[in-house]
């Protein structure tokens, strides 16, 4: 799976989730931009990681096309607490008697999220039309949560921005199609180990894995290669549709 003369767009790749989907990309080859919203350090690490990458003959070649762009290009929004953030339980959350049910949950905690889901997604998306328009294709490919199909915890304003996130993304599929875009979505859960997850025990993990089919807790590098599948050509007759990677507890 090769991305040569591939340019590659990854928003909130400073770290976690977003910096392995960068370090997939950039590995097979693709030109690598650098998003983030309020952490140039982090984001100019992650660049200066994947500039250099091995040739076949084993030597390194640089990665011409890496970069960083502030996020307040793509969204206003304050930056999203994983839904895997504060959790000590698959029902349970450190903390819970702070999160807010569905008697006290706000609109503005809704708008907040909507904000970086979805306004953010529709930024995106319409900065790289043009471009998708000149070459005669492209890949979107958001990322969605299993909390949408398997809502276990009380995050109503999250699951419900990614909720709508996935019908924005068959919407766009859908008329987008004919222009030969394709667009998808790949959604996980608790990831074995980011930011959001460092502070969750041990027992936590141990629990998700003993839940799921595949008797394992997914990973950041897991759900990077679900995204680098459908940006891939194998992937170019498939489009408007949502893979969870999360070691099977959802099946759909």
């Amino acid at each position: 799976m090769k991305f040569e003369d591939k340019v590659v767009l990854v928003t909130g790749a400073s770290r976690g989730l977003g910096a392995a989907i960068a370090r997939a990309f950039a590995a097979e080859g693709a030109r690598v931009v650098v998003n983030y919203k309020q952490n140039r350090e982090l984001a100019e690490a992650v660049a200066s990681e994947i500039r250099g990458h091995r040739d076949p003959g084993g030597r390194y070649r640089p990665s011409t096309g890496v970069g960083h762009v502030p996020a307040n290009r793509v969204s206003i929004s304050r930056p999203r607490r994983n839904c895997d953030q504060q959790c000590t339980s698959p029902f349970e959350f450190n903390g819970d008697a702070a999160r807010p049910r569905l008697a006290q949950v706000t609109w503005a905690a809704f708008d907040q999220q909507l904000q970086g889901a979805v306004r953010g997604a529709l930024n995106t998306t319409q900065a790289a039309l043009p471009r998708f328009s000149e070459i005669g294709s492209g890949r979107i490919i958001n990322i969605g949560s299993n909390l949408v199909a398997n809502p276990v915890v009380p995050y109503q304003d999250y699951t419900a921005a990614k909720g709508a996130l996935l019908a924005f993304t068959r919407t766009c599929a859908a008329e987008l199609g004919p222009r030969g875009i394709t667009c998808n979505m790949v959604s996980g859960g608790l990831l074995r180990t980011t930011d959001a997850s460092r502070s969750t025990p041990d027992a936590v993990f141990d629990q998700v894995a003993a839940a799921a089919p595949l008797r394992k807790v997914a990973t950041p590098e897991d759900v990077a290669g679900a995204v680098m599948f459908f940006a891939s050509d194998w992937a170019s007759a498939i489009t408007g549709q949502n893979l969870n990677v999360d070691g099977g507890l959802v099946m759909s």
